[in-house]
């Protein structure tokens, strides 16, 4: 049976975007620092609104930042 992971590249998206910080981000957003911390490390699979957000403040369509990564349990 397979299982899906949600990945993303917010992290790299961040940095490419002027080296905003995760503090930065997560105010414009609507989180906390942690929130985004743990997004980036891929720890917290944020909810669709957070996504949106996150991908309309990096100016990156929602799949080039976030997908599905099927693993073999």
């Amino acid at each position: 049976m397979k299982e899906a992971a949600v990945r993303n590249k917010v992290k790299i998206a961040r940095i490419e975007k002027g080296n905003l910080t995760q503090g930065d981000l997560a105010k414009l957003v609507g989180v906390t620092r942690q929130t985004m911390n743990l997004i980036e490390a891929q720890k917290y699979n944020p909810t669709i609104r957070v996504c949106l957000l996150i991908s309309k403040h990096l100016d990156c369509r929602l799949d080039e930042l976030f997908w599905i990564e099927e693993e073999e349990l």
